[in-house]
């Protein structure tokens, strides 16, 4: 089943949500450790953890649909 939804080949509806979900929970992570990176010392690691955790997967976004974009030409 993933195998021909995922093909190398094949841009489709199902691997767009299929990769931005995987960018989003990668740009969550990245966040994450990027706020701990950050922000730990002054706010504590949990509190820059959750903070960095959110606004991750805001600032991947706009990367996210402008390569899918370009895939899909």
């Amino acid at each position: 089943m993933f195998d021909s939804i995922l093909s190398a080949n094949d841009i489709t509806f199902m691997t767009c949500i299929i990769g931005t979900i995987v960018a989003l929970f990668f740009g969550a992570i990245g966040g994450a450790i990027g706020g701990v990176l950050l922000g730990g010392k002054d706010l504590g690691n949990e509190l820059a953890a959750l903070m960095g955790s959110m606004f991750g997967p805001i600032a991947a976004a706009p990367g996210i649909f402008i390569g899918l974009f370009i895939l899909f030409l």
